[in-house]
């Protein structure tokens, strides 16, 4: 077995996590993908994975043999859908992390289409509100919203989306309609808390600028949390239209202020740092932006 194969049956036998699932992928026996992983780590020097009767754990060495042998891989592929030129077919696995709200009513949703379009094309996707590490959790793309901290990252702005003070009719019935940005300080805000820090948000309206810092009983570093806390009628929310999109259509949450403009949020897509993007991350990325071309800039 040469070095590129052997590298190939290492990344399947890591990402599988045992030897018989990657004898299943490579459609080869089991003794052959034993037998070239220990070929491998005798090339090597070092032990990539400790077996146990609980299964296979990759060492930090495998780990690391892991990231540089999948980019290897990846740009292998890369190689030879350049030469193939328009004959070639994208294929292959895309890793995506994205946060659990947004994943669940813009991106899911959507997935039959891409689908349909990219037939040889599967979609790993990492529901996780953080900003986990994407070299060491194996991601090939991220889509993250508003501002970006590590301004080494590799990234593309892909959308728009405006944000608003929002509540449920009945909120707004029991404690009034704010008719002036400063009158929220008067209400219960459920606080979405990503940083710790104090929320303040500027209105603008005809040149006027207004900030408030709001507050509220409630805070929680979840969009669920706020959306399930404001259909609750806990309080109102300044959010993205992306987090209530079902509801605004609906009617059963409402904006208020609408004469007022807040900072809008940007929607990104994250790269690891220093890998470049193959063709199927390219293609993911290429119709999230295409389907939210147009992004509506008014309340619904």
């Amino acid at each position: 077995m040469n070095r590129f194969t052997a590298m190939e049956t290492f990344v399947k036998v890591y990402e599988s996590g045992s030897f018989s699932s990657a004898a299943r992928l490579l459609h080869v026996g089991q003794p052959a993908v034993s037998k070239a992983v220990a070929q491998l780590e005798t090339r090597l020097g070092v032990r990539l994975l400790l077996r146990s009767t609980q299964g296979l754990t990759p060492t930090q060495a495998g780990h690391d043999f892991y990231e540089h042998a999948r980019l290897a891989l990846e740009q292998a592929d890369e190689a030879e859908r350049v030469a193939q030129g328009d004959k070639a077919a994208i294929s292959g696995r895309v890793r995506v992390c994205m946060a659990v709200t947004f994943a669940r009513l813009h991106v899911i949703p959507r997935l039959p289409l891409f689908f349909a379009r990219h037939p040889d094309i599967e979609v790993d996707i990492v529901l996780n509100d953080g900003n986990i590490d994407l070299i060491e959790n194996g991601i090939d793309l991220a889509l993250r919203m508003g501002e970006l901290a590590d301004s080494s990252l590799t990234v593309r702005k892909i959308s728009q989306c405006p944000r608003w003070a929002v509540g449920t009719p009945g909120y707004f019935e029991r404690a009034g309609t704010p008719e002036h940005p400063s009158a929220l300080t008067e209400h219960d805000v459920v606080i979405h808390d990503l940083s710790g820090r104090d929320h303040q948000w500027t209105f603008e309206r005809d040149g006027q600028r207004v900030n408030v810092s709001v507050s509220g009983r409630l805070r929680t570093n979840a969009a669920e949390g706020v959306r399930e806390s404001v259909l609750a009628g806990m309080g109102m929310a300044i959010a993205s239209e992306w987090m209530f999109a079902p509801e605004l259509s609906a009617g059963t949450v409402v904006p208020v202020l609408t004469d007022w403009r807040l900072p809008s949020i940007d929607l990104w897509a994250v790269f690891p740092s220093g890998r470049q993007s193959n063709a199927r991350t390219r293609a993911f990325v290429d119709f999230i932006e295409t389907e939210f071309a147009g992004a509506r800039s008014e309340p619904r």
